[in-house]
């Protein structure tokens, strides 16, 4: 009894913290693209389980949605409470289908606020932000890759890690 089938993920990008989210979609089925404003995949190359997935259902009859957050890969530790409140909202205006997502709208401002202040105290990630930031008003489009920047322009995974570990600890008292 199936009627559609709906995959969430998350994709390392240049995205900066500070702006909107986009989350995107893509379908296989024309009927599904056209009804819900995706688009078809246009991706050529290896696939993991969420394409092996896509596939399963396309033979089996069933439409299958993907849709996609693009993370800042700065902050690339998980959880991105943000990606995840884009992705529901977009889910729940595809499917009609009403969560509440309080609590985790409580958890997206509060990651912002902290990852904001982690920025803020280090020149070298707050003015790559600011590129991204830039980049992004200037209607360039948001890239799923390595960014530009040389490494050493940026802080160490241990620093970011770090931070993120102290973040989760305040939040939940663990970690």
């Amino acid at each position: 009894g199936c009627e559609l089938v709906v995959t969430l993920g998350a994709l390392l990008a240049d995205a900066p913290h500070t702006r909107p989210l986009h989350v995107t979609g893509a379908a296989t089925d024309p009927e599904v693209i056209e009804r819900l404003g995706l688009a078809r995949s246009r991706y050529e190359g290896p696939t993991g389980i969420v394409g092996v997935l896509h596939d399963t259902f396309r033979e089996a009859g069933v439409p299958s949605v993907s849709l996609w957050a693009p993370v800042p890969h700065y902050v690339a530790a998980p959880p991105n409470p943000v990606a995840a409140l884009g992705l529901l909202d977009r889910f729940i205006a595809l499917s009609g289908i009403e969560l509440d997502r309080s609590d985790l709208r409580g958890a997206a401002a509060a990651w912002r606020e902290q990852v904001d202040e982690v920025v803020a105290g280090d020149d070298d990630v707050a003015n790559y932000v600011r590129q991204l930031e830039e980049a992004i008003d200037a209607g360039a489009p948001v890239r799923e890759e390595a960014s530009p920047i040389r490494e050493t322009d940026l802080p160490t995974g241990d620093a970011l890690a770090a931070e993120l570990e102290r973040f989760l600890r305040d939040e939940s008292g663990d970690v």
